[in-house]
């Protein structure tokens, strides 16, 4: 019975002997764009993505030798251009045309993922695979480069950029890279992640514009660089 308490109690304490913070800082290039649904009528298409430059300060928590729990707070840039089909408001012209707009966001970003390391690959060089989450925020957007937007059908409709855009976003993430030792306790890394939008960014053309059935999702490649100390 003694025998077996302690085996218990030393599986119990065998995280906590791993139990290791390490805090970095990250800058990560990106490209987005914006994955887009609707009826056929109004036709939303992706048209082109746009580079970003985010950032941010991030911590790895180790419950194993090779495996952590990573979170951190980050700047987050997304976005892309966008075309739809639009009816002109005057009779006579052409039944309708095609708009773009190009959208621009800036998220405040909270990860939640896991970290799964390899054992030495090369002197001081191990691989990192990245799943999880992520909870993110805008805080600030533009529209054609513009905080407020002038409605297409409307001219004299002006709205501000931001009540375009869901108040929350949530991503599915999945990365990989490289972490090197510099130092005794100074690591770079380097890896590539995508980030997947679950939610519909969506608030202005089905709830202003009564377009039906309007999904606009986010998504990004991001290089990720970073240094631990």
């Amino acid at each position: 019975m003694k025998k077996a308490l302690l085996t218990v109690a030393a599986l119990a304490l065998a995280p906590a002997a791993f139990a290791q913070v390490e805090i970095g800082l990250k800058v990560s290039p990106s490209i987005s764009f914006l994955r887009t649904d609707s009826p056929s009528g109004t036709n939303f298409s992706s048209e082109s993505s746009k580079f970003s430059f985010g950032g941010g300060i991030f911590m790895d928590y180790f419950f194993g030798e090779n495996y952590a729990f990573n979170t951190g707070l980050f700047l987050t840039g997304k976005g892309g251009t966008i075309a739809y089909n639009e009816v002109p408001p005057t009779v006579g012209g052409p039944r309708s045309v095609r708009v773009e707009q190009k959208i621009t966001m800036q998220y405040l970003e909270l990860p939640l993922t896991v970290k799964l390391f390899t054992n030495e690959v090369a002197p001081d060089t191990r691989l990192y695979f990245q799943v999880g989450g992520s909870i993110a925020v805008p805080v600030q957007t533009r529209i054609n480069g513009e905080k407020y937007y002038t409605d297409f059908y409307d001219n004299a409709n002006q709205t501000k950029a931001g009540s375009h855009v869901f108040d929350i976003d949530a991503n599915l993430i999945g990365g990989f890279g490289a972490e090197y030792q510099l130092g005794q306790s100074t690591k770079f890394l380097a890896g590539l992640s995508y980030h997947h939008g679950l939610i519909d960014t969506d608030r202005y053309f089905e709830k202003t514009r009564n377009f039906d059935s309007v999904n606009i999702k986010n998504s990004i490649f991001s290089l990720d660089l970073g240094l631990k100390f």
